[in-house]
């Protein structure tokens, strides 16, 4: 419950001593943000009969509703709220921030606050979606920002680094801790929002985050997706990866309106392990396992349908009346997950994903150049595989081989152009630019490091136990390192002079440039393990394969426009 247990708390304390009914405003972040940690039917329950968005146009009067507002205290929120101050709509306004809120802000709506409706100003930090309790992300817009060089769009990318401190400081002000810093020592954006956080946490809010706590301070690690760019490029094989790979899913809701014959009450349906007992209990089980446990879900739905049916005394109609919400609940849950599984199975054959899967994993996980590249060239020449799916096989390559094997990339890249009416081959340079072996800090391959060269040969020795999930992130060895204390200070240096003394009990570590839920596994599954370390995973956004293209798209035309205008003022 940790990241949504907070949440949900600054929800319930907003809530919970204003009587009466009550009007929510909220803006296009808090919707989000409120939306993970709590259901519609809790809000009701809280006496929250109406939920607006701050800058929806002026509607009528209902004096008779108290607004309780939880906003991103923006310069736009504010002057919204200066609106609605100046003619209020509402019997009183309660005004929660989410962040820091500038006196220049407060005295703005000082000012606005003629009829005196404003009953208290207050700062909740709940400034981050929590996705799951050890899972956080910022949905930050432009996320291809984050892998850019600061130099091209300098105002722009100082706006990202500002918004991802603020999401930062409200998680660590949540926990009521405040950490020991280290970043990505080859990151430039990495470095830049660790020494940011350690100004605020250190100078500029000094006070606020003195939680005067004596035992080992917590870690904050910032790191760069540009040093794993393998793991958002792969197809998933685990339920939550996969729904997010395959049809999407957004604040953990997933949109089924294009999917045929869906009905109206599965149009958009809600992913999430603090609502949905069957995906807490199977969001990180693998395709086969999966599909065994829904069956066995629709089984034990069916028995009970049937003894529902046989109703043949007033003590059963009672019965049947009393458990009917539980009934429907579990009609639509059953529906949801059938739903879920029929499409993802039908893009699974559609795109021939089986096959190109197994590819994927030997790229990611094993050496051998030759067998590789004949395997590439087999999916390229099929004319049943999708566009997307050999331009990520083409990337795979590159990054696996760029070193090795220069030529066959070049070889790939050029077969793949022919074929393509989408993508460039310069976007497989693009990728290599950004994140090829010169860019990164990890061992991401595994064979840097003695430790890591002896852990593979070890695994290849034991076999994998499904061919298709035997990927693991380069986070999984940044985690063991941690734990271990074995990361190294030269690869990631701390920032100013707060050191730490021990192991860190709790460990933050962000993404700059966004998460992937395979990660999100992996975290769950080093807490589960009970070892003394509690990580939690946040990151700018959270990635799957074709969003992480998109970024690079957008980069690649931003390169392409800086080079024609260099050429024209030359």
């Amino acid at each position: 419950m940790v990241l949504v247990g907070a949440v949900r708390d600054y929800v319930n304390r907003m809530l919970h001593d204003i009587n009466g009914m009550k009007v929510l405003l909220l803006d296009t972040d808090t919707v989000g943000i409120m939306s993970v940690a709590l259901s519609q039917s809790e809000l009701l329950q809280k006496e929250v009969f109406l939920v607006e968005k701050v800058d929806a146009s002026a509607k009528e009067v209902m004096t008779h509703l108290k607004a309780v507002a939880f906003l991103r205290p923006t310069a736009e929120n504010i002057n919204h709220l200066k609106r609605h101050l100046t003619s209020p709509r509402f019997g009183e306004f309660h005004l929660y921030f989410s962040s820091f809120l500038k006196p220049s802000h407060i005295q703005i709506l000082a000012d606005a606050d003629a009829h005196e409706v404003v009953q208290q100003v207050q700062e909740f930090y709940a400034d981050y979606f929590a996705l799951d309790p050890y899972h956080f992300t910022l949905n930050l817009p432009s996320n291809y920002l984050c892998l850019l060089p600061s130099l091209l769009e300098p105002q722009n990318t100082q706006l990202a680094c500002d918004r991802i401190v603020e999401g930062i400081a409200a998680v660590f002000l949540s926990m009521k801790r405040r950490p020991a810093i280290r970043y990505e020592r080859n990151s430039e954006i990495a470095r830049k929002v660790a020494q940011d956080a350690a100004k605020l946490m250190y100078e500029q809010e000094n006070a606020l985050f003195d939680f005067r706590r004596s035992e080992v301070a917590p870690l904050l690690l910032i790191v760069d997706r540009r040093d794993d760019p393998v793991t958002p490029l792969l197809n998933q094989w685990t339920y939550q990866a996969m729904v997010h790979e395959l049809v999407g899913i957004q604040d953990n809701r997933v949109d089924l309106k294009n999917l045929p014959k869906v009905p109206n009450d599965l149009q958009e349906v809600v992913l999430s392990s603090e609502q949905d007992s069957f995906f807490k209990s199977n969001m990180y089980e693998n395709f086969g396992d999966l599909g065994a446990n829904i069956k066995k879900m629709v089984d034990e739905f069916q028995t009970k349908a049937k003894s529902n049916q046989n109703i043949q005394s007033l003590d059963d109609m009672v019965k049947f009346v009393e458990n009917y919400p539980e009934y429907r609940k579990q009609q639509g849950n059953v529906s949801k997950h059938v739903t879920l599984m029929t499409e993802m199975s039908r893009i699974v054959d559609e795109r021939q994903l089986m096959s190109l899967s197994q590819t994927e994993q030997e790229l990611a996980c094993t050496a051998g150049q030759p067998a590789a590249f004949e395997a590439v060239v087999q999916h390229l020449n099929n004319d049943r595989v999708a566009e997307i799916d050999r331009l990520r096989l083409v990337m795979l390559y590159a990054l696996r081989y760029e070193k090795e094997s220069p030529q066959s990339v070049e070889q790939l890249i050029s077969r793949f152009a022919a074929k393509s009416n989408r993508w460039k081959p310069g976007l497989v340079h693009t990728l290599l630019k950004l994140c090829g072996a010169e860019k990164r800090t990890g061992d991401l391959y595994g064979n840097r490091d003695l430790f890591n060269r002896a852990r593979n040969m070890a695994r290849g020795l034991k076999g994998v136990e499904n061919v298709y999930t035997q990927h693991q992130p380069l986070l999984a060895q940044t985690i063991e390192n941690i734990v271990r204390g074995r990361l190294r200070d030269v690869d990631y240096p701390f920032v100013g002079s707060h050191f730490q003394q021990g192991r860190p009990q709790d460990v933050v570590i962000f993404i700059v440039g966004g998460t992937t839920y395979e990660e999100a596994r992996t975290v769950a599954l080093q807490n589960a393990a009970h070892n003394g370390t509690r990580v939690i995973l946040g990151g700018s956004v959270v990635l799957n394969s074709s969003s992480f293209i998109c970024d690079l798209e957008e980069i690649h035309r931003m390169k392409r426009v800086e080079r024609s205008s260099i050429s024209l003022l030359r």
